[in-house]
């Protein structure tokens, strides 16, 4: 059953118990397992690799056969109907237009004393991507990652999922075609993390990592950030809903249960100015919920991490919803674009009664690989930038470098770097 709280005190105490969710001491037991696996996978490649796949997914490959093969893929396109296939070619149409728009440009200014300044940007060689496929497989997922590294310029796209007893979504496949993955390896967890971390015979040492997973693929890449770039710690996920009394409960029930049957620890948050809805949202739920076919799972993700707050005016939801910082974040309210000018962190925000959350982790067009457990808070979602790295230009001429010489030679003697100086002094005295 969904909980309701009153009292102010309550909510602020429960909001920052779901977002310090992950950081109990069972995760900490669990980064101890991570550190094992990468450890193994670092030392023993493919060995450990394949070890660990038997494992944990049940299935028993060799290295020749990690990698999904071209015609695994043109199967899948017979596995699809024409319906999914129309779907994610509009999805993968959709996002690029966004992406695009959002690529970054190359600068330069030219000053007048000859001074040249600018940013070029480039993108990465290797982009790894993860795909989640335990519980359930996405390929908007594989849509999400793939279509923005794409659009930065990534030329080599290398996809990883996890395919417990050999079962892989067609779909996923199908998407990975249609988005640009050149290759494709079944192997999932922290172990396939740290294949793409670190490299094996088979499967390439990549640049960045991108994608959502379990606990046990964001301790991961927690773990190899260093050795390679990640997008951000996303996941577990969860939705936070500021609600007044235009809202629909039955409409409100059904997005918080969008979020929680992801996973036992998503978690689905109401905020809400009316008691009734309130009500109403509670005995909704499990109205819903019954005959669900991820009913065990969603009700533990709503026994644990599931609350509604009443609050007493949409001013202290949006208070609560900053402090929080939630992945998503919808604005259910009379008039959405008021209450936005006091939102100041969210991953996406879906504004109005017919804007779900479902809109946007299927084809709107921004990305769903969000921040999750408050890093909203100095996280973004995933873009292009994801996929590059930018290089500072510079360029002074002698008389540039004459003007600055004094205030570099204060600096230089203040840090105890003469030769730092004498670069500097050097050329101007020729």
């Amino acid at each position: 059953m969904l909980r309701t709280l009153y009292k102010l005190s309550e909510a602020q105490a429960e909001l920052q118990r779901i977002c310090d969710r992950i950081h109990t001491e069972q995760v900490l037991e669990q980064e101890a397992t991570v550190r094992e696996i990468l450890s193994a996978i670092r030392t023993s490649g493919d060995e450990a690799l394949l070890h660990y796949t038997a494992r944990f997914d049940q299935q028993t490959l060799t290295a020749n056969s990690l990698r999904i093969s071209g015609a695994e893929i043109d199967t899948a396109y017979q596995q699809v109907s024409s319906d999914l296939l129309n779907a994610i070619r509009l999805a993968c149409k959709n996002v690029k237009a966004f992406h695009q728009q959002r690529l970054p440009k190359n600068w330069v200014t030219f000053e007048e004393n000859g001074v040249v300044l600018g940013k070029r940007y480039s993108a990465v060689a290797r982009a790894g991507i993860y795909v989640p496929g335990g519980r359930a497989a996405y390929p908007s997922t594989v849509i999400m990652n793939a279509i923005p590294a794409q659009v930065a310029g990534v030329e080599r796209l290398v996809m990883v999922t996890p395919t417990p007893k050999g079962h892989i979504n067609p779909a996923v496949l199908v998407a990975a075609q249609e988005a640009g993955v050149q290759e494709i390896y079944r192997i999932g967890g922290a172990q396939a993390i740290g294949a793409l971390a670190y490299g094996t015979a088979t499967v390439p040492k990549v640049d960045v990592i991108s994608g959502p997973g379990n606990v046990y693929v964001t301790l991961a890449k927690k773990q190899v950030y260093g050795t390679v770039g990640i997008d951000s710690l996303a996941g577990p996920s969860e939705v936070l809903i500021i609600a007044d009394h235009t809202a629909n409960p039955i409409h409100v029930t059904a997005d918080l249960l969008a979020q929680a049957e992801h996973d036992p620890m998503a978690a689905a948050i109401l905020l809400t100015t009316d008691s009734t809805l309130a009500e109403k949202v509670v005995v909704e739920v499990d109205r819903q919920l019954a005959g669900h076919p991820r009913q065990t799972l969603t009700e533990k993700a709503i026994a644990n991490y599931g609350i509604a707050i009443v609050v007493e005016s949409l001013d202290v939801a949006a208070q609560l919803s900053n402090q929080f910082a939630p992945e998503h974040l919808e604005l259910e309210v009379e008039d959405p674009w008021s209450l936005l000018e006091h939102i100041t962190q969210a991953g996406a925000i879906f504004l109005g009664h017919d804007t779900p959350e479902a809109v946007g982790d299927y084809l709107a067009g921004p990305n769903h690989t969000l921040p999750t457990s408050g890093a909203a808070r100095y996280a973004s979602p995933l873009s292009t930038e994801t996929f590059m790295k930018h290089s500072s230009l510079i360029q002074y001429s002698k008389s540039a470098l004459s003007d600055v010489a004094g205030a570099i030679d204060a600096l230089t003697s203040a840090e105890g770097l003469p030769s730092h100086g004498d670069s500097v002094r050097l050329r101007v005295e020729e």
